[in-house]
């Protein structure tokens, strides 16, 4: 099994619903995402995957939350913008965007993790 990870950073801002502390009121971060991929086979060029083209895809992704107010973009103007919420979420959308390309390998996204500080993250595995 072959796995490679990419890492994306982007800066929003957010605040926690149904939370009682500091976090429920709009704060910022620096977040910083890696996404694994993973496949049993390479292509013929021996890549699991082009660098440059899921940094694209992770990238297009990420834009979506990139220098705004979290809590505005669909879904999370209803789900909960939670580190954990988020790697669920940037999971999803990355698998989507990446079963629409056509490969040669059959090439999966593992897993997600969200850092909100050096010190914390949310992963989610599939």
């Amino acid at each position: 099994m072959y796995e490679v990870a990419v890492e994306h950073v982007f800066a929003a801002g957010h605040a926690l619903r149904n939370y009682r502390g500091g976090c429920e009121n709009i704060h910022g971060h620096n977040f910083r995402v890696e996404v694994v991929f993973q496949g049993e086979e390479l292509d013929s060029a021996g890549l699991l995957v082009d660098f440059v083209e899921v940094q694209k895809l992770i990238a297009d992704v990420v834009s979506r939350l990139d220098h705004v107010f979290i809590n505005e973009v669909p879904p999370f103007d209803v789900l909960n913008p939670s580190v954990e919420n988020m790697a669920r979420y940037f999971h999803e959308e990355i698998a989507r965007e990446l079963a629409k390309g056509k490969r040669e390998n059959q090439v999966r996204v593992a897993q997600v993790t969200v850092w909100e500080t050096d010190v914390a993250r949310a992963v989610y595995r599939s």
